[in-house]
């Protein structure tokens, strides 16, 4: 198998290096065909190796960046105050060719506007997408946009519903289910973006349109991919995060309360781990930014190793499946 090297913004995230560092070398000991680069500050970074002796350092590079952008800065002031950021030095090495892929955990909005900034978006794509695996009762959906485009019109959904069938494609799906979500499924139901843009959905040659799906129809896996603006998307990402804490604590606490319910949990415990494992957020981290001349994969900033180690697996994957050229030569057959 072909070598795959990943650039990684090793200062990014709200944990930084000690937390990057040590899972992008779990990551690296766990594929034989990874090289990494990491992005930072060389010698925090490298007293973070000296930890790991027996990493192999054939397949690791660190390249040296000045500049840290904070979680909380604006967008613009990263674009334009900070040339040696670590996230940016990461991106400008997969335009440059010395890296297929880029993963961080840094801040969202300075990570699209310096992707699209860097590495500039597919021909007839206006706007970039977050997209992201959500569990469901059949497995798992792409949901997209998850908060890089607030406000979309009814073309960006379209484009967004696009780029996610491919994707889905691309990553194992046949012929992925594609549907808006809505407040109901029925056809006079929803805001004006949506109605529009499932008009041209439903013009689509190729495309598996199937409607809209509602909130519930997500999650039972009524569609492969559901499309909707970043301003929902996000909002419904974070909300699932959230109930799926807040069922496992209870759940936690209701095992807890007797001697009897402890009896009761130890026999559930196997049952309960497994849950517990297929639902883990850290399971499913990892957004794809769709639509760019180059691969970015977002990680969130609240993650732990083995959170960050999926999003390494998710660019993992879309290197080796070659997505922004399978993109392109599938989006001039289906834009409009």
């Amino acid at each position: 198998m072909s070598a795959s090297i990943i650039a990684i913004d090793a200062m990014g995230g709200d944990y930084g290096p000690h937390c990057i560092v040590p899972a992008s070398l779990s990551c690296l000991a766990e594929y034989p065909s990874l090289h990494l680069v990491l992005v930072g500050q060389v010698p925090l970074v490298e007293e973070i190796i000296a930890r790991y002796p027996e990493v192999d350092r054939q397949r690791l590079h660190v390249e040296h960046a000045s500049e840290v952008i904070a979680m909380d800065e604006r967008p613009a002031q990263a674009l334009r105050g900070k040339p040696d950021s670590s996230m940016r030095v990461a991106l400008e090495l997969v335009r440059n060719g010395r890296a297929q892929a880029c993963v961080s955990a840094g801040n969202t909005g300075a990570l699209m506007a310096l992707s699209r900034y860097v590495l500039k978006t597919l021909p007839g794509i206006d706007r970039p997408a977050m997209m992201a695996a959500v569990p469901t009762m059949a497995g798992h959906c792409h949901l997209l946009d998850l908060g890089a485009n607030v406000d979309c019109s009814a073309e960006h959904l379209y484009q967004f519903a696009v780029m996610g069938a491919v994707a889905a494609e691309t990553l194992g799906t046949v012929q992925p289910r594609v549907a808006l979500l809505n407040v109901g499924t029925e056809d006079i139901k929803g805001n004006q973006q949506v109605k529009l843009a499932s008009n041209l959905l439903q013009q689509a040659a190729g495309l598996n349109y199937i409607g809209f799906v509602e909130g519930d129809g997500l999650y039972r896996g009524d569609a492969d991919v559901v499309v909707c603006d970043g301003f929902v998307g996000n909002i419904l990402l974070k909300s699932s995060e959230g109930l799926a804490s807040m069922i496992s604590s209870r759940i936690e606490a209701l095992f807890s309360q007797s001697i009897g319910s402890r009896m009761i949990g130890a026999l559930a415990l196997p049952v309960l781990r497994r849950l517990r494992t297929e639902l883990a957020p850290a399971q499913y981290n990892g957004a794809s930014f769709l639509g760019l001349q180059g691969i970015v994969v977002k990680s969130h900033g609240s993650a732990g190793g083995e959170g960050f180690q999926s999003a390494i697996r998710r660019a993992l994957i879309e290197v080796r499946e070659n997505l922004p050229q399978r993109l392109h030569g599938r989006l001039e057959h289906l834009l409009l």
